[in-house]
């Protein structure tokens, strides 16, 4: 209900004291991440393409990361995440170099692999694979690949949040 001149300002100001607390409850159920949360753990792997993240609600994997690119940089990220946690988890962006970022294109269907408001979904259980013939892909425009042949990458997740990994250099 909307607060008008003709109400008391009594009634007024108990509106508006329900208007702060409801928009504050919102924002903090849908505010995600406080400075108190336990940042993500990231175990390192001696193999390129690879990464397993584990944190609270967190345990993403991350295997084959290779990106297929010509002389200008253009081209796909293949890889495949498997959430092994308990929630739904989203990818919501990849950064590339010199602040490249890869677009984002959902898979067919509405379940895993689909596009959302938030991103790619990741559902609980579930292992996607970009660049498959029904699945998500990340298409890769100017990205510029480290001097050993390697393309460093952020992802960035609704739940783990960023992470970072080299994806193997393969021609377009």
């Amino acid at each position: 209900m909307i607060a008008t001149r003709t109400a008391p300002r009594s009634v007024r100001l108990v509106r508006a004291a329900c208007a702060a607390v409801a928009l504050a409850a919102l924002a903090t159920a849908c505010g995600g991440h406080d400075e108190g949360d336990t940042a993500p753990q990231t175990s390192s792997s001696p193999v390129l393409g690879r990464l397993h993240v584990v944190a609270p609600d967190v345990d993403l994997t991350v295997t084959d990361a290779v990106a297929h690119v010509d002389a200008s940089g253009t081209g796909t990220l293949t890889m495949t995440i498997h959430n092994g946690s308990g929630v739904p988890e989203h990818l919501d962006m990849v950064a590339t170099p010199d602040s490249g970022r890869g677009q984002l294109v959902g898979g067919r269907g509405s379940g895993s692999g689909s596009m959302t408001s938030a991103g790619i979904l990741l559902a609980p259980g579930a292992t996607v694979t970009f660049g498959s013939s029904s699945g998500p892909s990340v298409r890769l425009t100017r990205a510029h690949l480290g001097a050993d042949h390697t393309l460093p990458l952020k992802l960035e997740f609704g739940v783990a949040r960023l992470v970072e990994l080299s994806a193997r250099v393969s021609g377009g």
